[in-house]
């Protein structure tokens, strides 16, 4: 049974549809990838899982324990962390301060925060070497390692990442990447959505492609890195 499922959602703004029945899973272990244009509902799915909007139908279940009834906080409590587009760090907060806001639904005492905390500085040696520093002054680089930290603090069974390239240069970028491979091969399982559609097929094990609102394909994320449509539409080949 998947760890993580969702099932025909339907997620709404106001009058608008914005999931018009999107079904995914994600098994323990994989890194799982959303690609699709701008405006397809990546990011919607996204918040629908985690609690920040709820599904008018369908359901989302975590070991098949139905969550999308539950408050966002609720659902961190119960293995599901999100790093937000566009980082969302608190800026005014040192390095630090944001990393234990990371932590704060957690109840097992400040030695294992701290642990975790040194953790963290050792997957992204630069924040280690900006503990004190306010978050706001970091490089874009950098406040994307702070909002991956922060996630990984509340010690999620699955990460959900949402655009973790953006902005950034692609030697970032490969770093960024290289740390969510890291981060996977110690166990972590991964819900990905990712613009940049080529860097997201090569370290996903499958992949989800959305247009406007609805899943239109799902395989194997080679498979779909050979898809004439996926090559055509989102890995910029022409001529297919």
């Amino acid at each position: 049974m998947a760890k993580l499922e969702v099932k025909a959602i339907h997620t709404f703004y106001g009058n608008i549809e914005a999931l018009k029945g999107v079904s995914l899973s994600v098994e323990e272990g994989e890194i799982v990838t959303l690609i699709g244009s701008n405006g397809a509902g990546k990011s919607t799915t996204l918040n629908t899982i985690c609690g920040l909007l709820t599904p008018r139908q369908g359901e989302v279940t975590l070991e098949n324990e139905r969550i999308d009834l539950f408050p966002a906080h609720k659902i961190v409590t119960k293995g599901i962390s999100q790093s937000p587009e566009g980082r969302k760090i608190f800026s005014r907060l040192t390095v630090a301060e944001n990393l234990e806001m990371g932590a704060f639904t957690r109840t097992d005492g400040q030695e294992a925060i701290k642990h975790d905390m040194e953790y963290v500085f050792n997957l992204f040696p630069r924040l280690g070497e900006r503990e004190w520093q306010i978050a706001g002054t970091l490089s874009g680089g950098e406040q994307q390692m702070l909002a991956i930290g922060r996630a990984l603090m509340s010690k999620p069974q699955i990460l959900l990442l949402d655009e973790p390239s953006m902005g950034l240069a692609p030697l970032l970028v490969e770093a960024i990447f290289d740390i969510i491979e890291t981060i996977n091969k110690q166990g972590m399982t991964i819900l990905l959505v990712e613009q940049n559609a080529q860097v997201a097929l090569s370290v996903a094990d499958r992949g989800y492609v959305m247009q406007a609102g609805e899943v239109v394909l799902h395989d194997t994320a080679k498979n779909l890195q050979e898809n004439e449509m996926v090559r055509r539409l989102y890995l910029g080949e022409e001529g297919l």
